[in-house]
C-alpha cells in the first residue's frame, strides 16, 4: 500500500511501478477498509516538514501539515487493533523533528510508538554520504519485540558519534518512553559517496543564463567569493558548483546574496515554491562562468534516483517530487544494515521507490 496526496506524484509511482495498491488522496480520508489485510513488516512516513524545518514557520507537529503524522498513527493504531501491527515502523523527517515547539514534538511521535508497545531508536543519516548533496534527516525506528535489531543493539551510546542534538532530545524523553528506548550502532557509510557535484551536472544542457544574467548572479556574491571564482577561472580547470539566492541582513538591512559551494556537494534540493527555492548550476570551463537552474533529472541523480527511473514531465513537478523525496541509497543502506536483520529478511536488490 502507498499513498500521497499529490496527483503528478501518483502519476510518477503509477509510470515507474504501477497502480496496485496506490490509494490517491488525503491520507485522512483513508479507512479501515483501505488497510492491508496481513500483517505488514514495513510501515513508513515521510510527512511533510514546512512546520518542524529551520527553514518554515515552526507550527509544530500539531500544525495544518506536518499533522498529517497523526493521520497516519491513526493507520497503525488500526493495525493494531485488529492484530496486524506492523513489525517495524520508520518515520522520516528534518533534524527540526527534533527542536520543534522545544523538543515536545519528538517526544510526542516517541510516546506513542512506545506507547503502543514498540522499542524505539533513532539516527541521523546525511545524503551527502551516499551521494553529492547535503541532506540531513532524522529517522525513528520502532521496532516490535518478534523484530529486535539484536544484530546492532548495544547498552550504552555510542557518545563518539551520536549528534548532540539527538542525546538531548533523547535525554529529556519522559520515563515511560525513556524506558522504552535502545541504543544501536551500525557502520559507518562515510566512504559510500564516489562522485562529485561537477559528474552529475549535464555540461550539454542547452538552457544556461545570458552573459548578463549569470554576471548579475555573481555581483550579488560577497567579495570573498567573487574572488574564490576568479582564481578558479585563472587556474583553468573544470569546475562546477551549486548556489542558492538568500536573504541576509547585512549593517542592520536585508541584502539578497548568492551564495555558491564548490567542495563538491549541492546544496539540500527544496521544493521550487518560489525562485529562491531552485537550485543555480554554477559550471566554469575554458575561463568563463555559466549559469543556469539546476534540471530534473540532475536533481534526481542528487536523489539517488536510477537513470532509468520516469521523471514527470513537467519540470516543476519533476524537481517538486525529488525535493519533497527521501534519498533513495540511503533508504536502501537503512534496509541493508537495519530494517532486513530485525525482520531476518534476505537483501533484496529492487528498483528504486
Amino acid at each position: 500500500m502507498a499513498n500521497d496526496i499529490d496527483s503528478q506524484k501518483c502519476a510518477a509511482y503509477r509510470t515507474n511501478f504501477g497502480d496496485a495498491g496506490l490509494i490517491e488522496g488525503d491520507i485522512a480520508a483513508i479507512g479501515n477498509a483501505d488497510l492491508p489485510r496481513e500483517r505488514p513488516d514495513l510501515a513508513w512516513a515521510s510527512f511533510p516538514c514546512q512546520d518542524l524545518s529551520l527553514a518554515g514557520a515552526r507550527g509544530g507537529i500539531r500544525a495544518e501539515r506536518s499533522g498529517t503524522f497523526f493521520a497516519f498513527w491513526r493507520l497503525v493504531e488500526a493495525l493494531i487493533a485488529k492484530g496486524a501491527g506492523p513489525k517495524v515502523i520508520v518515520i522520516e523527517n528534518v533534524l527540526g523533528l527534533l527542536t520543534s515547539n522545544g523538543g515536545r514534538d519528538f517526544q510526542i511521535v516517541v510516546e506513542l510508538m512506545a506507547s503502543a508497545g514498540y522499542a524505539i531508536s533513532a539516527s541521523i543519516l546525511d545524503a551527502k554520504q551516499f551521494t553529492p548533496q547535503s541532506r540531513p534527516r532524522l529517522f525513528i525506528y520502532a521496532f516490535s519485540s518478534d523484530a529486535p535489531p539484536k544484530h546492532i543493539m548495544r547498552s550504552t551510546p555510542a557518545h563518539n558519534a551520536l549528534p548532540p542534538a539527538l542525546e538531548k532530545a533523547v535525554a529529556n524523553l519522559p520515563n515511560a518512553a525513556h524506558k522504552r528506548w535502545i541504543w544501536f550502532e551500525t557502520p559507518s557509510p562515510q566512504t559510500r559517496r564516489n562522485i562529485r557535484f561537477s559528474d552529475i551536472v549535464e555540461w550539454d544542457e542547452a538552457h544556461w543564463h545570458s552573459k548578463d544574467q549569470t554576471e548579475a548572479l555573481i555581483d550579488m556574491m560577497t567579495e570573498r567569493q567573487r574572488t574564490r571564482i576568479e582564481k578558479m577561472i585563472r587556474h583553468g580547470a573544470r569546475r562546477a558548483g551549486a548556489a542558492f539566492r538568500r536573504t541576509r541582513i547585512e549593517n542592520g538591512a536585508a541584502k539578497q546574496r548568492v551564495e555558491a559551494r564548490f567542495d563538491g556537494i549541492a546544496g539540500c534540493l527544496r521544493t521550487p515554491a518560489g525562485g529562491s527555492s531552485r537550485q543555480i548550476v554554477l559550471a566554469i570551463e575554458n575561463g568563463k562562468v555559466r549559469s543556469r537552474l539546476l534540471t530534473p533529472r540532475e536533481a534526481a541523480l542528487l536523489m539517488g534516483l536510477p537513470d532509468d527511473y520516469i521523471l514527470p514531465e513537467n519540470a516543476t513537478a519533476a524537481l517538486k517530487l525529488c525535493g519533497d523525496g527521501v534519498c533513495v541509497p540511503v533508504v536502501r543502506w537503512i534496509a541493508e544494515n537495519v530494517l532486513e536483520p530485525a525482520l531476518k529478511k534476505r537483501t533484496l536488490r529492487k528498483k528504486a521507490a
